[in-house]
Formats: structure tokens, C-alpha cells, sequence
């Protein structure tokens, strides 16, 4: 939202008010922290306190490192809800401090501090690390302040508030040089810097500005983050409206945030997750290759037989097959029932493929969403578990579905009967929850369950209260660290509930770009998994694509081959191509290679979920934060702490990518880089740029290993890449518990391998 037009006019239909200067400070009601009263003019004299706005700046310590601030106007307006579900692992000890000089007033939170300056008539507070004073942000003069359209004239229009909007906004200072990341899964440029974002979930495929992922959380190149503490539309102007400061806007009288201190990314994402909470953890065999039906196509048993039978032949293993909608009867989206026609034996059809060994778990596809041509929407409508307009029917339009209705997760009864139906599910065999959309959820016109709830903050909501009780029930059935979901929607605080994949992208170079800038950026806002649909979703990828996707997606956490009107399976792409340069052959290779990965994997991603870290897509930031270069790079990342990946973009086999400083050894071939530099290289289809970083002890499975879930510490390889003294690597078995941990000594050698099992290998790559 842009309040203004250039630096010195308000934009047309809107008044403008702002914290002038702070006129008093006191201590708010916790004894944590300092409010600030701050009129909309500066007051010279007595009479200037009367016909006067006045804007409340709280600021109080959350815990070491955080302090919360809340910008209010008017403070009798109500608190409606949903709010963000904060400090799921409970609120660590506050330990603040206020000192007060001539120069002003600090408030400190261990090593983070906010400083209000004690110069009359002014506002300016900025926020500096306690120890240092390094700043890292200011409110300055014209800041925080809120805006009326259209733009009254008198306060005396405003005994009527229906015909106005009123927003409060607030303007962070950026430092020169100084880049912006996060803010969800999104597919443009990677520093959003120069950019107008809204915080509101949209079905709007991977190549827009619309997100399917809007994370309230950014993260600073300068050592800190900002997480909004509002679920409802925010709207920032990141260096656009005005170019040396990140605007944030709500329509409401009152927005709240917390400032992080880092001061590097690892340390501001470990804080992020406390707020909000950490990833959950997910079983070792959701990491193995996941085949899906694809969404249009025609599809029934024996299809789905023949495509695992055509895997198994080709020495593809799959862990995970994924029934996508047409499981379901046309027009009955989603009653949870199996179109009988085509699947008459769905609970039969289970139990026979994961006797034979072909595929271990089974996924289906589900939405929120109810079709009325479906027995399951009268029931539903019936008993009160639909969202109803306000006149009082249920909400209905032909988008997706005809006549579809959406289920009120505000009703516990509605809640209750889903989870039912998922238990039905469950009984058949299935194993996973495809919880796709959530994202087109009217905010007009519409009156949830529980009357408390502001539908405009529902509609971004929806999706964390819709994953959570999939993936709780999931949890019920099969246990705490065995739930996995398929999500596409998500806010702050869905990392809770793994795992997501990218959403609907194209089968090109470019949307394969713009999913790494998407898997980055999530990453970047405290999700640990994420994946892809592999080959894209739209389209027909040509072999090259597939095959360079392919590479891509098995060095995602999670890989799953999906497309919408065609098939993934390798042998459809390229007429069953039997060359080691096939589709098929480089499936299998990728595969393979993904299998062997899994003790170092698993063990990431055990740190991972303990640390809020992305596992894989990681931003090379959060592991080099000095790296200026590092924070620019959105066509690389890092698996884990170790591995450094570039996927191929172009169709002669050219990859660019940069190493940052220190030894690099290709993982294919052992070559040995130097960084600070930027590499071209030309790959086939066998391999990538893959590069293990120095001082890393790299577990791998057994030569020739294709299965995802084995003992990780038997009849390894572990190999040593300029592993000095006090190189780690810790050891995991297939539940994620760790069973002991190598580390180099002073001599060189390692020590701790008593904890491997059988005929394992100790390899020194680099010395």
C-alpha cells in the first residue's frame, strides 16, 4: 500500500498522520518493556494536546535477542481473532533492562536493544546490538503513523467509521547495501529490495507475484529479522514507495512485530522458531522418490500397477505412490470416497502392493473443499461444518468445484468429522495427506462458526488450522515423527506440520529457476522441507528438462514426480529411451545417489528441525553471512552444512555457480576447488555441480545402496574432506536418534567408530 506519491505529496484519497515526537514514557503493564505516547503534531504548547491523534508505541522484551513492537491508534478497538499460535514450546525467561540518560532511553533484551532518543520534539528509536552498538534498524521521523481513504477533512466524519479504511504502517530504515529475504514462498528476484509484496494466500501459480506460502517473516542481510504478529493482509513496500525503508501496512488500528537479533541467520531463524516453533520431524522414508498418477490424466488399478511395475523394472525404487484427484469420482471433490469404477478394491489394491514390495506407503490426494454433487456435501451442510454467508446460507461458488462448500475448521464438530473421514482413509491403507489449496478462502461476506474470528484474518489462517489437524491425526494414527504431509498452503508456523512442496509450476528452465528462488526463500522463513514437482507441473517437459529436473528435485529434502496432463514416469518422456543417458537410467542414477545420501541427510535433518534451519533448499547466506556474494546467489544452495549444489539451466549441459571461500572437492570427480570464485562447468546428465565443503566428514551409504531406509552407521563410507581436528559427524539410525558421533583428533585420526557397524569403508578424499 502505498501511501504516497514521490517523497513529498500523500497519494490522492488518503490523509496521512504520523508520530510527530515522543511526548512521555512509561512502563507498560508487564514491567518488560517502555510505551511510548506519541502525538500526530509536535506539541509546543498546551493547547496543541487538544484536537490531537496520538499513536502508542509499545516496546517490550519477548526473550534474549527479541523485543516486540505494537503501534496502536485507538486502543478501544476489539481484538479479534485467529492470532498466531506464539511460543509453542513454551516462552523462555524474560531479562530486560531500562536505562534512562539525557541522551534517552534504552531498553535492552540481552543482546538486542531499542533506543528512544531524548532530543525534544523528535522521534527517532533505533534498534542496535546491546554489546556493540552495531545498529541495525530505525524508526525515524514519518515512520509510524496511519492513514484514512478516502481522506477526511474533519475528525467529525469519522463518528461514522463504515465508509473509511483506517491503516497504521510503520517504516524500518534500510542501511546501504543493506538486502531483504523471505516473507514465504516467493518466486521472484531473491532480495526483495525494490518490491511490493502482499502477505495473502493465492492459488496463483509459480510464476507470479501471488503466493501460495505468505510467511510474515523477512530476514536482513545486516543480522536481524522481523516477524508481523498478524495473520491478516499485510502489505509491504520493500524500497519501492520509499527507497531506504521497508513499509509495513495493515488495515487495522494496531500491528504488532518482534525484531531479531542474530547476529548471523542461523541465530535469527533458532529464535524465529521459538516464536513460532520448530519444523516437525519427518520419517526416513517420506526422503525416497514419490509417484504420482499426475492430476487430469486417466488413470485407474491397472494404470497404477503398470507404472510401479515399469519403476521396479528399471531399477527405480519407489518409497511413495501418490493417488492425485481422480482417485475420486468426478464432481464429488473430496468426499474421501475411491471412484469405485476405476478402484474397486482400493483397501485390496494397498495391502497387495506393499506386500509385493513395489511401493511402501501410499498418499492421496484431499482439499478442504466439498463438491455438492457429493452425498458427503448435504451431510456436511446439514449439520452446520460449512462456512455460511451472512444472510445465513452456505458459502458456494463453481470455482473448482460446482456448488463447492468450504469446511468451518472453527467448529469443533466440523474438525471432528474431517478427521473421521481421514480415519476412513487410514483404514484403507493410506499413509500420507495431499493437503492441497486452502488458499481461496473468501473474506467477505462470510460468517464462520465461531462469530469471534475476523474473516480478513481467516483467510490467510485457514491454512495452518486446516495442516494442523491432517497432520495431527496423521499423528494419532501412526505416530508422532510419522506424519507427513503434501501441503501447498502455509503461514507463519505451518513448518510445524511437514511438509510442503512449490506448487503449480511449468515444465521450462525459467520455472525451475523460480522454484529454487521459491524452495530459497521458504527456507528462509523457518521451513525445513520442501520439494518440487519434478519435470514441472504444467506442460510437456522435453527430455533434457525432465532429465536436468531430475537432478534437481532428488537433492530436495523431499522428491516427487507430478505433472497435471501428463505423466512423470521416465519411459513416457522419451519414448523409453534404454541409453544410460535416458530418462530412465538418469531417474534410477539420481535415485540411487539419494539413497546413498541418507545417513548425512537424516542427520541434517535432525539438526535441522532441532535449529529451524532449511534443510535443502539452503540459502548459501545462512551458512557464509559474510560472504556479500552469498547473498545474492539464487540458482545454488546448500544441502545441509556440507553439500553445495547448482542445478543445470540450459539445455547444452552449462552451469555458472559460485564457491565461496575455502576448499571445495567435487563429489563425482574429487577435483579440488579454491573459492572465493565463480566456476562455469558443463555436465551430462550423470551429474551436476556437487561440491563437499572442507572439513566435513561425509557418511554415505554402502556402494551400490538404493533403499532409504537401512541402519545408517552399517557398512558405510565415510569419507574425509580436509577433515581437520574437530571435525564432526554424527551418527543417526533410521529413527533419527543419534547412536554416536565420529570427530578427528589431534593425530588426524578419527575417533568414535565404534559406532559403525560392519564392513565400512574410511575414505580420504582431500587431506
Amino acid at each position: 500500500m502505498r501511501f504516497r506519491d514521490g517523497q513529498w505529496n500523500v497519494a490522492e484519497g488518503f490523509r496521512l498522520e504520523y508520530a510527530e515526537e515522543v511526548y512521555r514514557i512509561t512502563k507498560t503493564p508487564s514491567g518488560e518493556g517502555i510505551s511510548l505516547l506519541c502525538p500526530t503534531r509536535k506539541i509546543m504548547s498546551r493547547g496543541d494536546t487538544l484536537n490531537t491523534g496520538t499513536i502508542s508505541v509499545d516496546i517490550e522484551a519477548a526473550f534474549d535477542g527479541v523485543i516486540s513492537v505494537e503501534t496502536t491508534h485507538w486502543q478501544g478497538a476489539a481484538r479479534r481473532g485467529p492470532d498466531f499460535s506464539l511460543f509453542p514450546g513454551g516462552k523462555p525467561e524474560v531479562s530486560s533492562k531500562i536505562t534512562k540518560s539525557d541522551k534517552g532511553t534504552t531498553l535492552s533484551s540481552g543482546s538486542l536493544s531499542a533506543s528512544v532518543s531524548g532530543k525534544d520534539h523528535t522521534f527517532d528509536v533505533s534498534f542496535h546490538s546491546t554489546d556493540s552498538n552495531k545498529l541495525l534498524t530505525t524508526l525515524l521521523n514519518r515512520s509510524v503513523g496511519l492513514a484514512y481513504t478516502p481522506a477526511t477533512s474533519t475528525p467529525m466524519q469519522l463518528a461514522d467509521m463504515r465508509n473509511f479504511k483506517h491503516y497504521i504502517f510503520t517504516q524500518t530504515t534500510l542501511s546501504v547495501g543493506e538486502s531483504v529475504h523471505g516473507l514465504g514462498e516467493r518466486f521472484g528476484a531473491f532480495n526483495k529490495v525494490g518490491q511490493k509484496v502482499n502477505l495473502w494466500n493465492a492459488d496463483g501459480g509459480t510464476s507470479s507475484d501471488q503466493a501460495y506460502k505468505n510467511v510474515s517473516f523477512w530476514m536482513s542481510s545486516r543480522g536481524y529479522g522481523i516477524f508481523i504478529d498478524t495473520p491478516e493482509r499485510v502489505e509491504l513496500e520493500v524500497g519501492s514507495e520509499r527507497c531506504c525503508r521497508v513499509q509495513t501496512s495493515v488495515e487495522s488500528q494496531r500491528l504488532k512485530w518482534y525484531i531479531i537479533h542474530g547476529p548471523t541467520p542461523r541465530e535469527v531463524l533458532k529464535k524465529y522458531s521459538i516464536l513460532t516453533g520448530t519444523p516437525g520431524s519427518v520419517p526416513a522414508w517420506s526422503f525416497g522418490l514419490w509417484l504420482s498418477t499426475s492430476f487430469t490424466t486417466n488413470y485407474d488399478e491397472n494404470t497404477v500397477n503398470g507404472f510401479l511395475e515399469g519403476m521396479k523394472a528399471r531399477d527405480i525404487p519407489v518409497e511413495v505412490f501418490h493417488f492425485d484427484c481422480f482417485w475420486l469420482k468426478a464432481f464429488h471433490w473430496c468426499d474421501f470416497v475411491f471412484d469405485e469404477d476405476m478402484f474397486p478394491d482400493p483397501k485390496g489394491q494397498i495391502a497387495r502392493l506393499k506386500a509385493e514390495g513395489t511401493v511402501k506407503k501410499v498418499c492421496v490426494w484431499t482439499n478442504p473443499y466439498l463438491g455438492q454433487a457429493s452425498p458427503v456435501f448435504a451431510e456436511a451442510a446439514a449439520k452446520g461444518y460449512l462456512l455460511k454467508r451472512k444472510n445465513g446460507d452456505v458459502f458456494q461458488w463453481d470455482m473448482w468445484q460446482t456448488g463447492m462448500g468450504i469446511v468451518d475448521f472453527t467448529n469443533p464438530a466440523a474438525c471432528d468429522w474431517f478427521v473421521g473421514c481421514l480415519e476412513k482413509l487410514f483404514d484403507t491403507g493410506v499413509d500420507s495427506i495431499k493437503t492441497d489449496f486452502g488458499e481461496r478462502i473468501p473474506s467477505d461476506d462470510v460468517q464462520w462458526f465461531d462469530q469471534s474470528v475476523d474473516p480478513k484474518r481467516m483467510h490467510n489462517y485457514y491454512a495452518f488450522i486446516y495442516n494442523k489437524l491432517v497432520y495431527e491425526a496423521l499423528q494419532k494414527r501412526y505416530g508422532k515423527n510419522e506424519a507427513v504431509l503434501f501441503a501447498r498452503s502455509a503461514v507463519a508456523g505451518n513448518q510445524r506440520f511437514p511438509l510442503t512442496w512449490g506448487g503449480d509450476c511449468e515444465s521450462t528452465p525459467e520455472a525451475m529457476a523460480e522454484s529454487v528462488r521459491g524452495g530459497l526463500s521458504l527456507g528462509l522463513s523457518g521451513f525445513a522441507f520442501w520439494s518440487v514437482d519434478i519435470g514441472g507441473f504444467e506442460g510437456h517437459p522435453p527430455p533434457w528438462i525432465y532429465k536436468r529436473w531430475v537432478a534437481f528435485g532428488l537433492l530436495c529434502s523431499h522428491s516427487r514426480l507430478h505433472g497435471s496432463g501428463s505423466y512423470r514416469v521416465p519411459w513416457t518422456v522419451d519414448n523409453d529411451d534404454a541409453s544410460d543417458e535416458g530418462c530412465s537410467a538418469t531417474l534410477a542414477r539420481w535415485t540411487h545417489l539419494k539413497a546413498r545420501l541418507m545417513p548425512y541427510l537424516f542427520a541434517q535433518a535432525q539438526a535441522a528441525t532441532r535449529d529451524g534451519l532449511p534443510l535443502s533448499l539452503r540459502a548459501m547466506c545462512i551458512e557464509f553471512p559474510d560472504d556479500p556474494t552469498a547473498w545474492t546467489l539464487d540458482r545454488q544452495f546448500m544441502v545441509g552444512d556440507s553439500l553445495l549444489v547448482a542445478p543445470v539451466f540450459e539445455e547444452d549441459g552449462t552451469a555458472q555457480f559460485y564457491l565461496p571461500k575455502g576448499r571445495w572437492t567435487n563429489f563425482f570427480s574429487g577435483e579440488v576447488k579454491n573459492g572465493p570464485v565463480w566456476f562455469t562447468e558443463t555436465h551430462g546428465f550423470a551429474t551436476l555441480p556437487l561440491y563437499v565443503r572442507e572439513a566435513t566428514l561425509l557418511v554415505l551409504g554402502k556402494e551400490g545402496e538404493k533403499r532409504t531406509v537401512y541402519d545408517y552407521a552399517a557398512d558405510v563410507e565415510v569419507r574425509s574432506y580436509f577433515a581437520a581436528e574437530g571435525t564432526k559427524a554424527v551418527l543417526v539410525d533410521n529413527t533419527g536418534a543419534e547412536v554416536g558421533v565420529l570427530e578427528v583428533g589431534k593425530d588426524g585420526e578419527i575417533a568414535g567408530k565404534k559406532a559403525l557397524k560392519g564392513d565400512y569403508v574410511v575414505t580420504v578424499v582431500s587431506a
